[in-house]
Order: structure tokens, then C-alpha cells, then sequence
């Protein structure tokens, strides 16, 4: 729908606003760090030393990955919220309007709503004319795409969380590879400098890696488990709101519900 289409659009826009924000504010504070140092001392401190260390091919590589993650977590933590997926002002509304049996205000109720709760509705609404479990079935379904879907947004930190450690080492045997070759091709005694370069090198771009996993681990678990929590959570409510709208509505017609829902062309 052109509605929730759009209302992704704005929160993707609002975690990568946020994201870009956080970035800038840590580019800045190197910026002053860096001044502040004015030349008072030939050793910098460290973040500037693990900026310098990054160089132009990982420092830009591990900054996009980093500012993706955050948006990533910003756009997951916005869509699960209990609120919003099981808004209370909507399951009550809901109820009182079935029990009152205004089935057709109902179900345009849940087919105007974004959350997860209304959407999954629908679905069973739409079917609940050829029986309780055919309704179940449709609302099922509509929640396993749901959190499919989200279940598949969330596989992208798991994908950080793997791909950061990979990045580092990369970073650490390019690292290697510079201290061995000053090794390797000095006709006099290997600078020290020059060897400790390559050596600090490895480990920055294997800290930067490790940095990026760890949250990116966490939160592909904290995700996957509040997935779950809501997915169960408005199974079971949805299921409620069927089962109490197909009685009543078999009570209105003192038979089988046949417009509990509007027919939906497909």
C-alpha cells in the first residue's frame, strides 16, 4: 500500500538522518581532538591514531558499515515496538465496535490501521465468510509474512556481525604483509618506525572489525527474541478478535457468519 510504503520511506529516512548525525558528531569530536593537540606533542591520541591507522580503503569501508548497522538498529527498534504493533486504543476500539456488532466499521477499522494487529486482521477478516479456521488460516499467514519480513531486516546484523571479524583479519594479514616486507627488503637494520607501522596498522583495522561485530551480535539477538515476543502476542490477540467477532456475528444472524467482512476482490 502507497500509506506504509511511505511510512517505511520516512523511518528509513529517520534512522539514516540519525546514523549520518551520530557519525558527524564522532567526526567532529576527532576534528577538535586533533586540534586541541596543536602540535604539542609528536604521539597522537588514540582515536586519531586509529583514524590515521585505518587509511582510506578500511577507515571509509568500517564508517559505511557502522553507519548502516545504526540506521538498521534505529528502523528495527522504531517498527518493534509493542505499541506499535499491538496498539491498546486499537484493540479496545476494535472490541467495542464487534460487540456492538458493527462488523462492516470493524473491518475497515483494521484495514485502515498499519500495525501488525490490524494487518493480520485483515487477512482473517477477509475470510472469516468461509469459516473460523479458514479465518485463522489467512491471519496466520499474514503473520508469518510479517515476520518474515522483519525476520529478514534483522539478518543484516547477523550478516555485520560476521562480516566485521572478516574485514579485521583481512585488515591484520594486510598489516603483516607490511611489517614482513620491511623485514624482508631492508639491506640495513629495519626501521622500527616503519615496522611498528604495519604491525599497529593490523591491529586497528582487527579492533575496528571486533567493534562493529560485538553490537551487531547483540542486537541480531535482541531483535530476534522481541520478533518472537510480538509475533506471539498478536497471534493470540488476533485470534481472540476473530473468534469473538465470528460468534457474534452468528449471533446477529442466528446462523453461520456470511458477512462478518466485506468480500475483498483479489
Amino acid at each position: 500500500m502507497p500509506f506504509v510504503s511511505l511510512i517505511s520511506r520516512s523511518r528509513w529516512m529517520t534512522a539514516a538522518t540519525f546514523a549520518l548525525t551520530l557519525c558527524c558528531l564522532v567526526t567532529l569530536g576527532v576534528d577538535y581532538a586533533q586540534a586541541a593537540e596543536g602540535g604539542a606533542s609528536k604521539k597522537p591520541n588514540l582515536i586519531i591514531h586509529i583514524v590515521d591507522s585505518a587509511g582510506w580503503v578500511f577507515g571509509p569501508m568500517m564508517l559505511g558499515i557502522s553507519v548502516f548497522l545504526t540506521a538498521l538498529c534505529v528502523l528495527l527498534t522504531l517498527d518493534l515496538r509493542m505499541g506499535v504493533a499491538i496498539p491498546p486504543g486499537f484493540v479496545d476500539e476494535f472490541t467495542d465496535t464487534v460487540n456492538k456488532r458493527r462488523f462492516k466499521e470493524a473491518f475497515d477499522m483494521a484495514r485502515e490501521d498499519t500495525s501488525f494487529l490490524a494487518r493480520v486482521l485483515t487477512a482473517g477478516m477477509s475470510r472469516l465468510q468461509y469459516g473460523l479456521e479458514d479465518a485463522r488460516e489467512a491471519s496466520a499467514n499474514m503473520l508469518e509474512g510479517i515476520r518474515s519480513e522483519k525476520e529478514q531486516k534483522n539478518s543484516y546484523t547477523a550478516v555485520i556481525g560476521t562480516l566485521g571479524p572478516l574485514l579485521g583479519l583481512v585488515g591484520t594479514v594486510y598489516g603483516m604483509i607490511l611489517a614482513f616486507m620491511e623485514l624482508a627488503y631492508s639491506d640495513t637494520t629495519p626501521n622500527p618506525k616503519a615496522l611498528s607501522s604495519g604491525i599497529s596498522h593490523a591491529l586497528v583495522v582487527t579492533l575496528l572489525g571486533v567493534g562493529v561485530s560485538v553490537p551487531a551480535i547483540f542486537f541480531n539477538a535482541f531483535f530476534r527474541n522481541r520478533i518472537v515476543r510480538i509475533s506471539m502476542d498478536t497471534g493470540h490477540i488476533a485470534d481472540d478478535l476473530l473468534t469473538q467477532m465470528y460468534h457474534n456475528s452468528k449471533k446477529a444472524t442466528g446462523g453461520p457468519s456470511t458477512a462478518a467482512a466485506p468480500t475483498q476482490t483479489r
